[in-house]
């Protein structure tokens, strides 16, 4: 029986992870190298990929790691071309690139708004602005971006930059998708709730918890009924059908990925 993803080649951004564990890039890269996707696995930091390229290349996977920004434009297009040049192609995007700064509009820099936006939105605009053109060409492709439940609801914390930036890459994928689906391009979204992956350890308990990571998972679970936090491989499943054949009938839309958080009433 042939694999979900045999010999499709998939580009996915934010492949490194803060800490050990089950981030949502590392996760991706490996269920996808499960379902026999060849991996280009991308990241600002190499060092941060070690793990990714290991539990990779453990269940068998083809991998090439790439150091790139993608909220540069030129990187970005350097790393595109890099990929057809060592794979031939690329038929599938992930999205995975993003962080959060607290804060809302008064007591947020703008610096720091200009960053979040950069990096959770205008990564997301460049790698499609780089890809479709090869997508177009080969008439067939699919593109998951990842946003976050923030972008659609209030989920515990003022992050203004971080919620209008994720309701950005949500929109703009319905728009692509819609834009593209002539072209035989799919492009569909997941949107994670709060999931315990290392980035709540390395960083979210020092913004929203004084540092108390049993605090912050505890106040976290309290807003799921499932009564328990997926992590990112529950991202990843979601992200692997989208991209898979099984999903041929599926673009515009979004995944929610949460344990029913955000339909609960209070």
């Amino acid at each position: 029986m042939s694999k979900r993803l045999d010999n499709k080649v998939a580009i996915v951004t934010g492949a490194g992870c803060i800490g050990p564990g089950w981030g949502n890039g590392r996760a991706v890269a490996v269920r996808f190298a499960e379902e026999g996707a060849k991996i280009y696995a991308v990241d600002r930091n190499l060092d941060a990929m070690q793990e990714t390229l290991e539990r990779v290349r453990a269940v068998g996977g083809d991998v090439t790691a790439v150091a790139c920004d993608v909220t540069d434009s030129a990187a970005v297009a350097r790393m595109v071309e890099g990929c057809v040049q060592t794979y031939g192609r690329v038929d599938i995007l992930v999205n995975n690139v993003g962080g959060s700064a607290a804060g809302g509009p008064v007591a947020l820099d703008e610096d720091k708004w200009d960053a979040q936006i950069a990096l959770n939105l205008k990564s997301v605009y460049l790698t499609c602005k780089h890809v479709l053109p090869v997508m177009e060409a080969q008439g067939e492709g699919a593109i998951v971006n990842t946003a976050s439940t923030s972008g659609i609801r209030w989920t515990g914390a003022a992050q203004v930059a971080y919620a209008a930036s994720k309701a950005g890459v949500i929109q703009l994928s319905r728009v692509v998708a819609v834009e593209y689906a002539s072209k035989g391009i799919r492009v569909n979204t997941v949107v994670p709730g709060q999931l315990h992956t290392p980035m709540v350890e390395a960083r979210l308990a020092g913004q929203r918890a004084g540092g108390d990571v049993e605090a912050l998972l505890k106040q976290r679970l309290a807003r799921i009924p499932l009564g328990f936090m997926g992590d990112g491989r529950d991202t990843a499943n979601a992200a692997l059908y989208l991209a898979s054949d099984e999903a041929r009938f599926v673009t515009g839309t979004e995944v929610i990925v949460d344990g029913g958080m955000t339909v609960r009433c209070g």
